[in-house]
């Protein structure tokens, strides 16, 4: 008698459930969204004139010193902790390079975490330029812009009273856009002469043990009309990372720009955040499967005039929403 009772009582629910009466009630329930702050773009589009206005952050040069002593005590004034950690290495021409990563953490004593970072030297050559081909680069995207991106998220932390509920380290990565010219007659092939920063510190963490829960690199995050694939390395290595954070991208409204469509491996700072120091990362980064990089990459035209705040609103809000998130 039980059971023709509540088979009886399933079939009313059922029926009532299917039938067009019921237009106002949902069995639907929506994901929860923590609050999160909003994300400055033309403060971070300041911050990338900032670092063009020292000038090409190539290593060894009085523009790469500057932006160092910048970044450090910017980071500082915001009230995260903050190291360099320095070191040498060797580039494809044989010279002997210093360079240094600035590593800041915000909630040092949080024991999950989350990894942002960028790299923030530029390159010594415009190999892919039909003019000035053995001049550095302004660099505005390409390094600029992901500074920008994070020393935007960092100073907003720094005067919200809404927190984030996880602790947030921000690696600049040093040395990361050297590598041999384009269409080198000559290649050694023995190491990769690019991506200095994220190779040393994959293998010398700036605290031994260290990981977390995931990473988010920012690379080449400002061009006007740019558009995010998603990047071999990130699917193979953080697939769930990735659909996090362009289904984030989707329900921020820039879906525009965070386009669902899968682009080639890249080997850019994340591979080596991968494979060596087993943390699952990500790059967002301006890079099409039809035609790779855009027009002015390693070129002049790589300038101030290729920044839209547009794009950096993008790429910071949806990385500062998933921060929040977590």
């Amino acid at each position: 008698m039980k059971n023709n009772k509540t088979w009886l009582i399933a079939l009313l629910v059922f029926a009532w459930a299917c039938s067009g009466e019921k237009t106002t009630e949902t069995t639907v329930t929506e994901a929860v969204v923590k609050p999160y702050p909003s994300f400055n773009a033309d403060s971070a589009y300041v911050f990338v004139q900032k670092q063009v206005d020292f000038g090409p952050r190539v290593p060894g040069t009085k523009g790469h010193a500057d932006t160092k002593a910048w970044m450090i005590s910017t980071l500082e004034k915001y009230g995260w902790s903050v190291q360099s950690q320095d070191f040498q290495a060797k580039t494809y021409d044989g010279l002997t390079w210093n360079l240094s990563n600035i590593i800041a953490s915000f909630n040092p004593q949080a024991s999950k975490r989350i990894l942002l970072a960028a790299h923030w030297d530029t390159r010594r050559i415009a190999d892919k330029d039909t003019e000035r081909l053995n001049e550095p680069i302004d660099g505005a995207n390409d390094g600029g812009s992901g500074v920008a991106v994070l020393m935007e998220i960092a100073r907003t932390i720094a005067f919200q009273d809404l927190k984030p509920e996880v602790g947030i380290d921000l690696i600049f990565f040093d040395g990361e856009d050297d590598g041999e010219p384009e269409n080198a007659r000559l290649r050694d092939n023995s190491q990769i002469w690019w991506c200095h920063g994220s190779q040393y510190w994959s293998k010398n963490k700036h605290i031994p043990n260290y990981s977390a829960y995931y990473g988010i690199l920012v690379d080449l995050v400002g061009g006007k009309n740019a558009k995010f694939y998603r990047e071999g390395y990130s699917r193979k290595y953080a697939s769930g990372i990735l659909s996090k954070v362009w289904g984030n991208a989707a329900q921020l409204g820039h879906s525009d720009f965070f386009i669902q469509k899968d682009a080639p491996e890249i080997l850019d700072d994340h591979a080596f955040v991968n494979e060596w120091a087993g943390i699952p990362m990500i790059d967002i980064i301006e890079f099409s499967p039809d035609f790779g990089f855009g027009h002015y990459h390693h070129t002049h035209q790589d300038n101030m005039e290729l920044i839209d705040a547009r794009t950096l609103k993008a790429v910071g809000e949806t990385v500062l929403f998933t921060v929040y998130q977590e």
